[in-house]
């Protein structure tokens, strides 16, 4: 017999192949947030500088898109998107924008994000983490955001049963900088950014899956084919699906590195390297087959279990 489950990730995926096959426009974002829940009680722990008012930041004119900027973010938050009841999986996904830990391109790698998640049944909670950098010779321009990283994912745990989310399928899917800081979120959960401020802290920071989208920063010249010192691959890691393209500025060697690093320690895995798609496509439609990029994501997590049904087994040649 075929679990409730089993048929709503069915169920589910069939849209997809749907929506894929009809080759319709994605949503252009999302709307209002269910709730908004600021990350700290007080100060902001790692804050360093002044910064002007947030708000949004002028177009770069130098980008192939134009993109919607967010910056200045001193007052850090998570904004929490059920999805629909009736498709309601209990999966939730934490959202980081990219924009090189300056800015966050909050449209097509944020809201646009939460609205695919939502169609397929995750609820989204949109991470808008500290931007620009917090750096200095003492503290590296990751630190303040994976801080609030950690921080978004004790919350997010801590408000399961209010947001009838499942606490042990919460993950995190990142773009660009957001990608490298979803990474950094998923090796570094035995590592404490910040002092206990709540009960929240007693529960784990660690993702329960991670998606790094086109990750940037893990790979630099004569670096000798290893990882930065702040991407840390153990046995506890957890699964990850990866996607990149082979033309970008920030090469996929990156992506590649992690992955083999996971599966050289039987962590569950899946790495996508499309020929061409550049950098920064995020939920854009007509950028080639890197465009699918989502269905291909939708695809493992409903293999992963993560869609409400039991996790597949793959099976053997042997």
């Amino acid at each position: 017999m075929v679990s409730m489950g089993a048929k709503r990730a069915l169920a589910i995926l069939c849209c997809i192949g749907i929506w894929e096959g009809w080759g319709c426009a994605r949503p252009l974002g999302a709307g209002e947030p269910a709730e908004t829940v600021k990350l700290w009680p007080g100060a902001a722990p790692l804050e360093i500088g002044e910064f002007e008012e947030e708000g949004e930041a002028p177009p770069n004119p130098k980008a192939k898109r134009m993109v919607k900027r967010l910056t200045n973010v001193t007052e850090p938050r998570i904004e929490f998107y059920p999805a629909p009841a009736e498709t309601n999986t209990g999966t939730a996904v934490v959202v980081a924008p990219g924009g090189g830990y300056g800015i966050l391109a909050y449209e097509h790698e944020g809201t646009m994000v939460i609205d695919w998640l939502n169609s397929i049944g995750v609820n989204g909670v949109l991470l808008k983490y500290r931007v620009p950098r917090r750096e200095s010779e003492e503290q590296m321009m990751y630190e303040a955001p994976l801080a609030d990283a950690q921080r978004a994912i004790r919350l997010v745990r801590s408000r399961a049963e209010d947001w009838g989310i499942e606490p042990n399928r919460i993950g995190m899917l990142g773009f660009s900088a957001g990608g490298h800081l979803t990474l950094a979120a998923g090796t570094n959960f035995d590592r404490e950014m910040y002092e206990a401020v709540d009960e929240a802290e007693a529960l784990s920071c660690r993702p329960d899956f991670c998606v790094p989208v086109y990750a940037a920063y893990l790979v630099k010249d004569g670096d000798g084919g290893g990882l930065p010192n702040e991407i840390r691959v153990t046995d506890e890691a957890p699964p990850m699906f990866f996607v990149h393209a082979g033309d970008d500025k920030h090469s996929a060697e990156g992506s590649a590195r992690v992955y083999i690093e996971l599966r050289r320690r039987g962590i569950p895995a899946e790495l996508h390297v499309y020929a061409t798609g550049g950098h920064g496509f995020g939920m854009m439609d007509g950028v080639g087959p890197v465009s699918s990029w989502p269905e291909r994501c939708a695809e493992w997590m409903g293999v992963m279990g993560y869609l409400g049904g039991e996790e597949e087994d793959p099976g053997s040649d042997e």
